[in-house]
This record gives structure tokens, C-alpha cells and sequence, in this order.
């Protein structure tokens, strides 16, 4: 007895105190980021209520349904196993020890037992999860590929080794008389007990005493393994969570910080630190991210840039960052340079290596992989730990842009134009109103009649956006969407030269100056004029000036088309009455769907018009697949891998639909695009089209529509 107490207490010291020293360096390394945003610590009541569905409820593993159940019973089975380590530590002391209130009750024994049998369950299917898709047999399709394979079979070792002792303790203190439950409670372990019962009591005895010291010898070297491995998450994903961007990470990316403070840019301090040049200049928020990552794949898997043969994996992009930030560590930590100076090579090698720079010259982000990023969201969208991926791309993007000015070339051209012109086209003003020619009705343009602000009878501005005033094929859109208001009785106005570029592409290739003297415009015009209620085509206008215009003073309600034309539709003061016969299927847009989850607008508007059959893409709503133009890529050619337009042209052309539609001009532009190479390639027929839901709508409505030439050719 005193033995087992002595031995029990010296693994116990030993453990805590290699642990300790462990997350006392974390920690430090933690601090020695910058401050993360004041917001990060607010609305404390959904931040719990993300603890209780993401982290207890499993939410967003159990999208996942095998690998979701097997992980929601191992966790689980922890936290109720837990009981069982309070009653070993007590059995040190006390061989009849037994919790207090519930220590001697059936359930809690039955529910031990069941939660040792689920583990063991859950880690066959683990095993078997990991050996079926080995990245030497599905090569970088592999979720686990560039994971630490090696670590997680070990931790699952570590977790089997807990599973068996614990079973072998609890059979052995049944036959020696030390069992805390009755008989008939503890179902597996009373069949482990018959199986050592032939033993004899001495024998059960030193079985106890062994198959105890060696559980809670396994449970401490699991922890001391924890908190020197990836599997870090196991502690540090609830606090990510709790701390994570609420309602969610997507939507408006965050102001550029320097130590949790937004920088001002009219009147920059020396001091600020302008995005993310070194691991050191990332937050605390961001090191949490990183020592998040359970290196599942699951944001690889989702990824359209990693799909389509691009070198960006955002999985690695955590992963590399958080093993540079680990093995930067004792530098960052060393209080001062002579300390310093006196650390190994490969420390000082590993301080000396740029963030963001080519892997032959030693980066730890390759530019190639930064660039290839379109901003989709779809890993945010997917991590069960709510790691904030594209933040963090963008913040390095935002230091290669206005420190290093280094950004691929042919992005110059949309900067100069919107710097120059306002837009990305370089057009200018004077072009804003050419989509107007030919209307059947006068479009009215606020103040082209002398007014200051918008009429009380003008229920929406109507903010055309860039490319719905400039690009042939969105001019389409917003003719349609036009007639279709007037049709409706709905009085709004259009700003016409008013308007400059959002800023949207600019901000997310991390000119972030650009941005904010483009946002600034808008929201002064905007407010000036008494804009109460806009309406617009463009995902990207809907989530910057919905969003993002709020961060610079700008309070607008916001509508997409989809949603006001699904209203009236709603309302009956549109009747789509004329028969479209033919299938469709629907494309939504990043910025529409997972980012503002605006999913059943264009659904409704679909189902609306009699004679259309929807079918849908296996990758749609929140998984649905990025058209490649979003983050700028849109003014970026894609040299490498695959074109992401073509992947997912490729993904909509197999569901047999003679019309692709969708709800954002970028989207409708990519798409367009992607259907012509593959007519000109043999692959798609030729009366295949791609069109805006409100063409589809207009057709309906208007009978004379139906004629040919309507949808995109």
C-alpha cells in the first residue's frame, strides 16, 4: 500500500513537472505576440454558448459523421472517464475509496465501463480511418498528408494503453474486494474479472496495485506527451474557440492591429507593426490558432486551391507556422542578445529565417502558397477548432504589400486602376451609366436633379458595383435586376458616377491603405446621400459595405438582389407566371453563401419559376466550391496547378444542367469562362449557359424574354 502511494505520488511530481515547465514556455511564447483585438474578449455569452456546441456538442465534427462519432465518443469517454483517474488517485490512499454521493452507484459504473468499450471501439475506427487513407496510397489528396503521422499513432497507442490497465485495474479490484459498484453494473469490467478470478486473490491483489500504477503512469505520460505534440488541442482548442472571431470567423476581415490597436493610417505611428513580417508579430489569438491545429485535414479536404494542384495547404500553413513559432522559441524567449548569442546553430538558423519567402531561399511561407489563397473560406468554414486561416493570410499578404511591396505583377494593373479610376477596369465615371442604354423606363440617378439626399419615395439605392456597370456580362444582371424592380413598383435610385470601387479586391491582396481611402469615399457619399436601405448584385459589395463599411463608421442595411427579388416574389408583387423549361443548377458564391449564409434566396427564386428543375452540385451551400476569382485572384492569372474556374465549371457540367446560374457578377464571369473552354474542348454542349438568378426570374415574369439571346451566350 505504501508502496503503490509513494510511486503513484513520485510519477505524479515528475509528470507535472515536466508538463509545467511546458506550458509555462507556451505561455511566454504566447506573450511574446502582440495584443489580440479587445473583441476577442466581448459577447461572452455566445462565446460560451460556442463552447457548449462546438467543443462539448462536437457541432462541426459530426458534419463529418464516421470520424464525428468515433471523435464525439473518445472525448466524451474522457470527460466521464475522468471519474475513474479521481478514483485511482484515491485508491492510493484508500483501497475502498469511492467518489462521494456517486461513488457506489450502478449507473456511474455502467457508464464507465460503456465508455471504455466506445473508446476502444472509436480507436479501431480511427486506426482503420488513418490506414485507408495513408498518404502513400491517395498522395496529397490525403487528408493526413504532411500530418505527424508517427505522433498520432503513438497518442493512439497512448489512449489504447489507458483503455486496457484501466479495464485490468477495475476486473482485479472485483476479485480483491475493493470494487466501489455492484455486481451487475460494470459489464466489461466484471468479464475481465471472470477471466483473472482463476488467479487467485494474492495474484489479484499485485494486478490492482500494478494495472493501477501503470493506468496512472500512462495518463501522466499522456499528458506530458500532450503538451509536447500536436495533440496540444486536446487542451488549447476550447480556449481557441472561446476566443475565436463570433458570430463566426468569416464574413468582414479585421482592420489592420498593432498591439490590439487598429492602425491608423492617416497618421501612422513609427512603432505599428503593419500586418505579419516575423512570428512574432502574429497575436496571441494567432498562436492559439496555431497550437490549435489537430492536423485533421479537414480544411485541406475543402480547400479549391490544394484541389486544383496550387502549393497552399492551409493545413501546412498552421502547421508551419506553429513549428517555426516552437522552434523560434528560445530566441524569442532569451532576455537578452549575449543570451542570445550563446544559443545552438539551429536556433539562431531558424530566428534568421524570413516569414514569407521562396523554400529555396528559406522561408517558412512560400509566396506561391500566399498567393494562391482566394479568400473562399472554406477551411475556416470546416476547422472544428475555429482556427482563423485566411486572417492570417492576409495579414502576411498585408506586410508583403505595403512593407515589401512584393505581390505578383499583374496585380499592378487593378491597383493603378482603381487608384486612378475607381475601378478595376480603369473605365472611369463617365462609363457608370452605360448599362442603362435601351431600358424600356428612365432609371433615375441621384442627383442628376439637384438633390442632396435620396427622395422619401426612393425605397433602395441601387449600388450597380463595378462590375455590374462595367463588365458586359453583369450589365446583363443588372438590366435584369432593373425591370424587375420596376416591374415591381420599386422606386430606387443609382449613385451613376457616385460610385467609386468597394475596395473589396484591394483589401483582400492586403492593400489595406487602398482600401480604407476607397471605403471612406463610398461611406461619406453614401451617408451624405441618406442611404438607408442598398441593394446589390455582387457578393463582394454585399459583405464589404454590409460588414466591413462598419468598422469605418458605415451603418447600412444591405440587401442582395436574390434576397428583395425572393421578397416580392414572396410578396406577389412579382409573378414569375411563364414557364422556363429546363434544369439548372445553382453555383453559390463564397461571399454570399458561407461567408453571410445567404443560401435560400436564390433557391426560392429558382423554385418560383414554374417549368425549372434545380439540381444540385455535390460541393454546394457551405461546402460549396470557390469559382477561383475571390482574395484578387480575379486580376491574377493562375499559372499554377489546374484552373480552379475549370474544376468547378467541370463539377456543375456533371450534374446534366443546361444552365449553370449563380448570384455574384465575379462568380458568373469565371464560370462563363469555364463552360467556353469547354465547349471549345468537346466537353460541354453547346446550348449549356451561364446566367444570373434574376435573368431566370426576368424570363418568367416577362414572356417576350424567352426569346433567344437573353441568357449568356
Amino acid at each position: 500500500m505504501t508502496v503503490r502511494l509513494v510511486l503513484g505520488l513520485a510519477l505524479t511530481a515528475v509528470a507535472f513537472g515536466l508538463a509545467g515547465r511546458r506550458i509555462l514556455t507556451l505561455l511566454r511564447l504566447a506573450r511574446a505576440g502582440q495584443r489580440a483585438e479587445p473583441e476577442r474578449t466581448t459577447h461572452l455569452g455566445p462565446r460560451l454558448w460556442a463552447i457548449v456546441t462546438e467543443v462539448l456538442g462536437q457541432r462541426k465534427l459530426l458534419k463529418w459523421s464516421g470520424p464525428g462519432l468515433a471523435h464525439f465518443a473518445v472525448f466524451w469517454g474522457f470527460l466521464i472517464l475522468g471519474a475513474t483517474i479521481v478514483e485511482g488517485y484515491g485508491a492510493l490512499f484508500d483501497p475502498d475509496f469511492h467518489i462521494p454521493l456517486i461513488g457506489t452507484q450502478a449507473w456511474l459504473g455502467f457508464l464507465e465501463d460503456l465508455s471504455i468499450v466506445a473508446v476502444l471501439v472509436s480507436l479501431v475506427a480511427f486506426a482503420a480511418i488513418r490506414l485507408r487513407h495513408r498518404p502513400e496510397h491517395e498522395g496529397r489528396r490525403s487528408r493526413f498528408f504532411g500530418s505527424h503521422l508517427g505522433a498520432a499513432w503513438l497518442v493512439l497507442f497512448m489512449i489504447f494503453n489507458v483503455m486496457w490497465t484501466l479495464l485490468l485495474c477495475r476486473g482485479a479490484q472485483i476479485n480483491t474486494g475493493n470494487f466501489p459498484f455492484p455486481e451487475g453494473a460494470a459489464f466489461a469490467s466484471e468479464a475481465v474479472a471472470r477471466m483473472l478470478e482463476p488467479a487467485g486473490h494474492a495474484a489479484n491483489e499485485v494486478l490492482e496495485t500494478v494495472s493501477l500504477l501503470a493506468t496512472l503512469g500512462v495518463v501522466l505520460g499522456f499528458l506530458v506527451l500532450v503538451v509536447h505534440s500536436k495533440h496540444l488541442h486536446i487542451g488549447l482548442a476550447p480556449l481557441n474557440v472561446l476566443f475565436s472571431r463570433r458570430p463566426r470567423g468569416l464574413g468582414p476581415l479585421l482592420p489592420v492591429h498593432s498591439g490590439g490597436v487598429p492602425v491608423n493610417f492617416e497618421d501612422p505611428d513609427e512603432d505599428d507593426k503593419i500586418g505579419r513580417g516575423a512570428i512574432e508579430d502574429f497575436t496571441w489569438k494567432g498562436m492559439l490558432d496555431f497550437g490549435s491545429c489537430t492536423e485533421c485535414g479537414r480544411c485541406q479536404s475543402q480547400c479549391p486551391a490544394w484541389h486544383t494542384d496550387k502549393p497552399l495547404n492551409p493545413k501546412l500553413v498552421i502547421m508551419s507556422l506553429r513549428d517555426h513559432a516552437l522552434a523560434k522559441a528560445p530566441y524569442l524567449l532569451a532576455s537578452s542578445d549575449d543570451e542570445r548569442a550563446k544559443l545552438p546553430r539551429d536556433v539562431l538558423a531558424e530566428a534568421a529565417r524570413p516569414l514569407v519567402a521562396p523554400e529555396a531561399s528559406g522561408g517558412v511561407i512560400d509566396p506561391d502558397v500566399l498567393w494562391s489563397c482566394v479568400t473562399c473560406g472554406a477551411c475556416v468554414e470546416q476547422c472544428p477548432v475555429d482556427i482563423e486561416h485566411v486572417d492570417h493570410i492576409v495579414d502576411m499578404r498585408r506586410y508583403q504589400v505595403l512593407i515589401e511591396a512584393q505581390f505578383p505583377k499583374e496585380a499592378n494593373v487593378m491597383l493603378r486602376n482603381l487608384e486612378r479610376a475607381g475601378d478595376p477596369w480603369g473605365r472611369g465615371a463617365k462609363a457608370r451609366l452605360e448599362w442603362t442604354a435601351g431600358l424600356p423606363f428612365e432609371v433615375r440617378v441621384f442627383g442628376a436633379g439637384g438633390e442632396e439626399r435620396l427622395p422619401d419615395d426612393v425605397e433602395y439605392l441601387f449600388w450597380v458595383g463595378c462590375a455590374g456597370a462595367l463588365d458586359d456580362n453583369a450589365k446583363r444582371t443588372t438590366r435584369a435586376v432593373a425591370q424587375l424592380l420596376h416591374e415591381a413598383g420599386v422606386e430606387f435610385m443609382v449613385l451613376g458616377s457616385g460610385e467609386t470601387c468597394t475596395g473589396d479586391a484591394a483589401r483582400r491582396l492586403g492593400q489595406e491603405m487602398l482600401f480604407q481611402e476607397l471605403a471612406t469615399q463610398n461611406v461619406e457619399t453614401l451617408t451624405g446621400a441618406g442611404a438607408r436601405k442598398i441593394v446589390v448584385t455582387c457578393a463582394h459589395c454585399f459583405n464589404t459595405i454590409g460588414n466591413e463599411y462598419r468598422q469605418l463608421g458605415g451603418d447600412f442595411e444591405v440587401v442582395h438582389h436574390t434576397q428583395l427579388l425572393s421578397r416580392l416574389v414572396a410578396d406577389g408583387r412579382l409573378r414569375p407566371a411563364h414557364p422556363v423549361d429546363t434544369t439548372v443548377t445553382y453555383h453559390d458564391p463564397c461571399y454570399l453563401g458561407r461567408h453571410n449564409r445567404v443560401f435560400e434566396p436564390p433557391r426560392e427564386l429558382l423554385g418560383s419559376v414554374p417549368g425549372l428543375r434545380l439540381t444540385e452540385m455535390p460541393r454546394s451551400r457551405e461546402t460549396s466550391f470557390c469559382c477561383g476569382a475571390g482574395g484578387a485572384r480575379m486580376w491574377m492569372e493562375e499559372p499554377l496547378g489546374t484552373r480552379i474556374n475549370e474544376t468547378r465549371t467541370d463539377q456543375a457540367l456533371d450534374t446534366g444542367a443546361s444552365v449553370v446560374a449563380a448570384a455574384c457578377p465575379f462568380c458568373i464571369s469565371m464560370l462563363t469562362d469555364g463552360v467556353a473552354t469547354r465547349k471549345e474542348q468537346g466537353k460541354a454542349a453547346d446550348d449549356v449557359r451561364v446566367t444570373d438568378v434574376s435573368e431566370l426570374l426576368l424570363r418568367s415574369v416577362r414572356a417576350e424574354n424567352e426569346a433567344p439571346g437573353t441568357l449568356r451566350q
